[in-house]
């Protein structure tokens, strides 16, 4: 499939760019490489081939997510610029 000038004009249009006239030859050959590329993908057999988003078996990683024992009330308060008793103090935003 080829793009030609038109098509480009149009995809640059839709998406509020704009292109002068030596792009829009530059990106009319920029694309139809594209396509064909895709073309030729597309003609392989990939019959049997698993789906997959990462080329790599990859697993989470992550650690299991255990509750444990939160820090003291006043070892965190410690570190604000101001508190009251058990809270945060931040200023008032609400009108």
């Amino acid at each position: 499939m080829r793009i030609n000038r038109e098509d480009v004009r149009h995809i640059a249009k839709l998406s509020r760019l704009h292109v002068s006239e030596e792009e829009v030859d530059t990106f009319s050959g920029q694309l139809s490489s594209i396509i064909e590329y895709i073309e030729q993908l597309n003609r392989l057999d990939t019959t049997g081939v698993e789906p997959t988003s990462h080329v790599l078996p990859l697993q989470n990683v992550m650690r299991d997510d255990l509750p444990l024992p939160s820090l003291p009330r006043e070892e965190v308060l410690r570190n604000t610029p101001d508190s009251t008793g058990k809270f945060y103090r931040v200023p008032k935003i609400i009108e």
